[in-house]
């Protein structure tokens, strides 16, 4: 006996992953490894943590001088890790 109603394995994890709410962390998830992509090895270099928390993206660094300069930058990092997510994961970014 076949089934009429087949998916392919990605439909249907797509399907789960929409159901179990978790499309946004996922997205999070890749986001986050956006900033290696956006910012390059060296300033990947100096980060020592990175998260985010209710739409805020949270970037430990261990250089005062590269800090200052992320500062700077921080609305143009924001923008660009939207533009490649497709949609508004981060609103603020905080370097500590």
């Amino acid at each position: 006996m076949r089934r009429n109603n087949t998916q392919s394995l990605s439909e249907v994890l797509q399907e789960y992953i929409r159901e179990m709410k978790m499309e946004r962390k996922l997205k999070e998830v890749d986001a986050l490894h956006y900033w290696e992509e956006l910012l390059g090895k060296t300033i990947s270099n100096y980060t020592t943590n990175i998260y985010i928390a209710r739409k805020v993206l949270y970037v430990k660094i261990s250089s005062s001088v590269v800090k200052n300069e992320l500062l700077m930058m921080r609305e143009e990092i924001r923008r660009k890790m939207n533009e490649k997510a497709g949609e508004e994961i981060v609103q603020k970014i905080v370097f500590r």
